[in-house]
């Protein structure tokens, strides 16, 4: 009968977590979708809101630490650097020349979306230096054993 009771008690544990990993995950892709969203709304009406900019920044981290699988991380990176580099540049303000202010709000979501979209790929590239600092298995083109 213990052993009945134990299996049951694993089983509850396992849904249970199974629960939270469904919960977090849940989490991850609403701060995802979100994050981008309020970039957008941020960028066009209050570009320069500190609380705005603080939530898109805790927002990130969350994205970096729940999101983001080990096959993703070095596509995410690419992608990262492409908007905070962009983001960072006035790279549509000629397109003010269209529309009075077009290039400008345009600059204004793509910063904002940097903002959010930097804590993240600093979270993985974190995690890309400590996947490329452990000892393990020689690397393709090594020659050398690590010792």
């Amino acid at each position: 009968m213990a052993q009945k009771s134990t299996t049951l008690a694993q089983k509850g544990m396992t849904k249970g977590v199974r629960s939270l990993q469904w919960l977090l995950s849940i989490a991850a892709a609403v701060a995802f979708i979100a994050g981008y969203v309020i970039s957008l709304i941020g960028g066009i009406w209050w570009p320069d809101n500190a609380g705005l900019i603080v939530t898109l920044v805790i927002m990130g981290l969350v994205v970096g630490f729940l999101n983001i699988t080990g096959r993703e991380i070095i596509p995410y990176l690419v992608a990262a650097i492409a908007l905070v580099l962009v983001g960072n540049t006035d790279a549509f303000t000629p397109l003010n020349q269209v529309v009075d202010g077009l290039g400008e709000r345009i600059n204004d979501i793509v910063h904002m979306m940097a903002i959010f979209t930097a804590p993240a790929a600093v979270v993985q590239a974190i995690r890309a230096g400590i996947v490329l600092a452990k000892p393990g298995d020689l690397a393709d083109g090594d020659t050398k054993e690590r010792k």
